[in-house]
């Protein structure tokens, strides 16, 4: 939970210094896009293969790896000499993150017996939560305070202490788990992985700088078929010696499918509503780094308020009617957050984005934790590792999509050379022209919940013959949580689910 916590709140303390990264530094808007893109896509291409590489070696040791990692890549970050050594250290550790992030869950999963993995999923979102109120509260105090003059350095170099006490507390505590049965890792998979996405997020983020040339849409086509050629040798290497990267079998667990496409839609939604938020307070009605994160607090305490209590109280009675009413929630939290815009423009005050911000808060937190938990619900063991990369690749992948899209719902509505007059009320208009996107998007997500099981899994051992046969499509020998299993004396299934 410490490593869940640290990774959100870098991701959420970066979001509130960009605009000061870009007055000190000298960063270009492109630059400023690939500080946040650029730790996205590391993070995305690398999930699946640090999943994987924990259910091989041991999740504990790749655990402890990645956190070591990433607090010295942050110690790079904060001693960046230019832009350009920033995004590269963002990179780094956003691949480092890759490495930790997915040990997370796995851990929780092979840990936890399933009927008390609803209880730490609510945890979970409230620690979600709870980094969601820091990063902005932490990231606005810490530019704002310019510390021993550092600007806004200091937001990476806080990682240092809490790094280093993170991988004290996982040496002494976790548990060491691996897949029960030898796997390889997938090579091949990876850099098929890798090249996909970056022929696709690439092109998208640099696009209108270069000015959209014709070799960026025929690489971000390209993509498309690279991620069918991974497919077919997905299933060639499943057949061949059962260690495919990417475990195609899952699929067929209707809960995971419907999930993992609901987080990928999410993960647009999101990417593109913070980073033109952050620039629209910042830069748009120049607001200082406090003033704008200060301005977030209605907002992040209505994500861990709604997060709490969907898990524990609302999705084991409503089912997937908690996650659609949470993404109707959010999208009239948008639609009125453009009205608000739109009416009191350049001399609108915090307190009057409160209300948009505290519905779209709290049907956030109607989503981030129910679907976590409903995505892993009825996921093989053997697989907890890969599963868990999985959710997080795809909502990281729409992460960076949708950063790179804020090239076009954004940047594209701004003019390339306004006066300083001009900026502010070009700035609102984009504002209001990418969230109209942000709730269209949010329509598609809450289509794509009504292919979400109707009631949650239950989270018990041997809890029925359909979810057996669902979860142990992947073959013999990979039983899904949850899979009907031949009876046994209650102290024995409680031995091993202590083990």
């Amino acid at each position: 939970m410490t490593a869940a916590f640290m990774d959100l709140v870098d991701v959420t303390i970066v979001n509130i210094a960009i605009p000061s990264i870009q007055k000190d530094a000298g960063a270009s808007f492109s630059q400023i896009q690939w500080i946040t893109a650029g730790y996205a896509l590391a993070f995305a291409a690398g999930l699946i293969t640090g999943g994987r590489l924990g259910d091989i070696h041991g999740r504990k040791r790749l655990f402890l790896v990645g956190i070591g990692g990433f607090t010295l890549a942050s110690a790079l970050c904060g001693f960046a000499a230019n832009p350009e050594m920033l995004v590269a250290s963002r990179i780094l550790q956003g691949g480092m993150a890759a490495m930790m992030v997915p040990q997370v869950l796995s851990i929780v999963h092979a840990t936890f017996p399933a009927h008390e993995r609803g209880k730490v999923f609510g945890l979970f979102g409230a620690v979600v939560g709870l980094g969601a109120v820091s990063g902005p509260l932490l990231g606005a105090l810490l530019t704002e305070w310019n510390l021993f003059g550092l600007e806004w350095r200091p937001i990476f170099l806080i990682n240092l202490p809490v790094g280093v006490a993170a991988f004290w507390l996982g040496s002494r505590f976790i548990t060491e788990s691996r897949a029960p049965r030898a796997l390889k890792l997938d090579l091949v998979g990876v850099g098929l992985v890798t090249l996909g996405l970056l022929m696709l997020l690439y092109p998208l983020t640099r696009g209108r700088e270069l000015g959209w040339p014709l070799w960026g849409y025929g690489s971000m086509a390209g993509a498309f078929v690279v991620f069918g050629a991974l497919v077919a040798y997905e299933r060639r290497k499943a057949a061949r010696d059962g260690s495919p990267l990417v475990e195609l079998s899952l699929f067929r667990v209707k809960s995971f499918a419907a999930g993992i496409a609901v987080q990928t839609v999410f993960g647009v939604a999101l990417g593109v509503f913070f980073l033109v938020w952050t620039l629209y307070m910042q830069i748009g009605l120049g607001w200082s780094p406090l003033r704008a994160g200060l301005t977030g607090v209605p907002f992040s305490l209505a994500v861990s308020t709604a997060a709490g209590m969907s898990v524990q109280k609302l999705v084991p009675r409503f089912g997937r009617k908690v996650l659609q009413a949470g993404a109707l929630t959010m999208a009239a939290g948008v639609l009125l957050y453009i009205w608000e815009s739109g009416r009191y423009g350049l001399h609108i005050a915090p307190w009057q984005m409160a209300l948009p911000l505290v519905v779209m808060g709290a049907g956030m937190g109607l989503i981030v934790a129910p679907l976590t938990d409903a995505v892993l619900s009825e996921v093989p063991r053997e697989h907890a590792g890969s599963a868990s990369g999985l959710i997080n690749t795809v909502q990281q992948m729409g992460n960076a999509l949708g950063l790179g899209l804020v090239s076009v719902v954004f940047f594209g509505v701004i003019g390339d050379r306004l006066t300083p007059a001009q900026v502010g009320p070009a700035f609102v208009d984009a504002f209001q022209h990418a969230l109209v996107w942000v709730a269209a998007v949010l329509g598609v997500i809450f289509v794509l919940m009504s292919a979400l099981p109707k009631r949650p899994a239950q989270h018990v051992e041997g809890a029925g013959d359909a979810q057996g046969a669902a979860g142990g499509a992947g073959g013999a020998g990979e039983r899904a949580v949850g899979e009907s299993r031949p009876s046994r004396p209650a102290d024995e299934r409680e031995r091993e689910m202590a083990v």
